[in-house]
């Protein structure tokens, strides 16, 4: 006998796969979710599937618990383009860093005759200071 077979229908693909157990109320959270994938209680087309954030698309068919689910969804496939503009940015954000850590490190050679600051808080016997809170 077969499970009984529910179809939903998507707005857009693909869906994480953890995602969609959550979403159709197979499990109560996305933390269940994901671990249900990862112990091996989920098949994807009839193969066991470990991967929690596995793409599904149209016409994939996913089996848990006894229940079997079929992803209708006739948008197209939803691609996130390559943004040419964040290399460039990245770029110009690296020479900034570059360009303030040799900024820094000039500023450290010309006060090196501060003395270093940073010291422990003492007593007068010279013990540290305890904290109160």
């Amino acid at each position: 006998m077969d499970n009984p077979t529910l179809e939903i229908e998507l707005a857009t693909q693909p869906i994480e796969l953890c995602k969609l157990l959550k979403a159709v109320d197979l499990v109560s959270g996305g933390g269940e979710a994901k671990m249900v994938i990862s112990e091996g209680y989920v098949y994807l087309n009839g193969v066991l599937e470990t991967q929690k954030r596995k793409k599904i698309y149209h016409n994939d068919r996913i089996e848990f618990n006894g229940e079997c689910i079929i992803v209708i969804c006739h948008a197209p496939v939803d691609v996130k383009p390559i943004k040419i503009e964040k290399t460039k940015k990245r770029a110009s954000e690296n020479k900034k860093a570059a360009n303030a850590k040799n900024k820094n490190a000039s500023r450290k050679n010309q006060s090196t005759n501060v003395e270093n600051t940073n010291k422990p808080v003492t007593d007068i016997s010279g013990n540290r200071k305890p904290i109160n809170f």
